[in-house]
């Protein structure tokens, strides 16, 4: 009987800590051609990176997550735009143009600020979270010599509890 209470007195508070994560996905725009990418990391993103060829499109990406920046998805080709966020501040829509690549791409933050890169020609695209207090976690897609396909990740961040303490 003590065991079956203590049992029941432990799942209740691990699951007491358990936060919904509201996690959604924005369909990929592009043709989806060559290699897939995922940019995933730990943490909150605290900045980005994004290279474009003077004039045309998307050639490759990069996130940071605390103080630590991911793998590149595409190429360090053109020139580097890059906004590094604030503390408690998120990229909550991305926005751009397509054809059967990216042309462009602007990140927009819960402070009103953003990052635009590449030439806005082709079909337009609008992502977002589908909740109101979800962030982007992460980027997917493809790419074969300039970003192909992209698509936009979103959940709640919550900050790690030291609740670890059993009483």
């Amino acid at each position: 009987m003590f065991y079956i209470v203590l049992v029941t007195l432990l799942s209740a508070c691990v699951l007491a800590d358990v936060q919904p994560s509201y996690y959604s996905f924005s369909p990929s725009v592009g043709s989806g051609s060559g290699t897939s990418y995922s940019l995933t990391g730990e943490g909150r993103i605290t900045a980005i990176r994004v290279w474009e060829h003077y004039n045309s499109y998307i050639f490759g990406f990069q996130l940071r997550y605390g103080h630590e920046w991911s793998l590149i998805a595409g190429k360090k080709v053109g020139d580097a735009q890059e906004m590094e966020l604030f503390d408690n501040e998120a990229i909550i829509q991305v926005s751009g143009k397509y054809t059967s690549y990216l042309q462009s791409v602007v990140f927009i933050t819960n402070r009103g600020r953003s990052l635009w890169a590449g030439q806005p020609a082709g079909r337009s695209f609008n992502m977002y979270p589908t909740h109101s207090v979800a962030e982007l976690r992460f980027l997917s897609g493809r790419y074969s010599g300039y970003i192909t396909s992209f698509q936009a990740h979103w959940a709640v961040f919550y900050e790690a509890s030291n609740s670890t303490e059993l009483m």
